[in-house]
């Protein structure tokens, strides 16, 4: 183990592929000598060369149509898009193409493609460049969509996507770039796409989240215990496919969920979870679950105004403390309503 950022997991997780596997190349804007508009390919290209480390054209539709070609003609390409709100200029080479390519080839061909971007607001970046916007690409088959949360899991997860042969939307957090944690220094270090992980376990509530929120959500449930509430934090890790298993074995143990995203309520991951569970096990739930996501309206610039718009920990405690009035039978550890 070593302690490193999430930068440098992400940087050693390419870096460890393409010494493994030298199919394996990096496209995108900026991503050469400069080193990445989020500072997350630095050194790559002193190391690899012009050749596997390819700065191309401003064109989102561009980039993502030659990693399709490269990733169809034997290449294992990872394409990086700036920002994740730039995708809606390619949507139709995710959508149409990179999705749907190897169903209609009737499984013949393989797309080894990941798809590298950064979502999420905090920096003032405003409405164009903060969306956190994973939910579009959670609802088309063909994708597998995964967002670390840390450092550990980002280079084990990036490095699983490199070696998958489907395409993978891997979207990172623009605020955990600079976050520090253990990563293993193994590079034979892999983390399977759609498993999610317990982050903190609790016996009263249990709280799923993904990707920046889920260190707002391990610090809300700080604040919770010294209330006397223990809650467990599920961090999803890969939202398509999802974890349920997991969501589920915890809900039936807890009786209480939580759902907390940094995208829009509507449509989101978090009514995703809250449907599948309401589905699956509303039998074991003492009470409503609570969805908590970012406000339903643009990113404001104003740096004040941006953080009204998001969750925090204080917002997340705030809601479940509000949502009941939170006792202890005197015979019962649990807590009841």
């Amino acid at each position: 183990m070593a302690e490193k950022t999430y930068r440098e997991a992400i940087i050693e997780a390419m870096a460890e592929e393409m010494r493994r596997d030298e199919r394996v190349v990096l496209i995108g804007e900026d991503v050469g000598r400069f080193g990445g508009a989020m500072g997350a390919s630095k050194g790559l290209f002193q190391e690899f060369g012009s050749d596997r480390v390819i700065d191309t054209p401003i064109s989102e539709a561009a980039i993502i149509g030659s990693g399709l070609g490269m990733a169809l003609t034997g290449q294992r390409p990872i394409a990086e898009l700036m920002f994740i709100d730039f995708s809606g200029v390619c949507m139709d080479q995710i959508l149409n193409q990179v999705a749907k390519v190897r169903y209609m080839l009737g499984g013949q061909v393989k797309v080894p493609l990941v798809i590298r971007t950064q979502a999420g607001a905090g920096k003032g970046y405003a409405a164009q460049h903060s969306q956190s916007l994973e939910a579009w690409f959670t609802h088309v088959p063909g994708l597998k969509v995964v967002m670390p949360a840390t450092p550990r899991d980002a280079k084990g997860l990036l490095k699983s996507a490199i070696r998958d042969d489907n395409p993978v939307m891997f979207i990172e957090h623009k605020l955990l770039y600079n976050t520090k944690g253990e990563v293993p220094e193994d590079p034979d270090f892999l983390i399977p796409l759609g498993v999610a992980e317990v982050k903190r376990e609790g016996s009263d509530l249990t709280i799923v989240s993904h990707s920046r929120q889920v260190l707002n959500c391990l610090e809300a449930a700080g604040e919770l215990s010294r209330q006397g509430i223990e809650a467990e934090v599920i961090d999803l890790r890969t939202l398509r496919p999802m974890d349920f298993e997991a969501v589920k074995a915890s809900v039936e143990k807890t009786g209480r969920l939580v759902s907390v995203e940094e995208g829009y309520p509507q449509c989101g991951i978090g009514a995703e979870v809250v449907a599948r569970v309401a589905e699956h096990c509303m039998d074991s739930l003492d009470m409503p679950p609570i969805r908590i996501a970012s406000k339903d309206s643009p990113i404001p610039f104003a740096r004040i105004l941006e953080q009204e718009t998001l969750p925090s920990p204080r917002r997340i405690v705030e809601r479940i403390l509000a949502a009941r009035k939170w006792t202890r039978h005197s015979q019962d550890s649990r807590l009841a309503v």
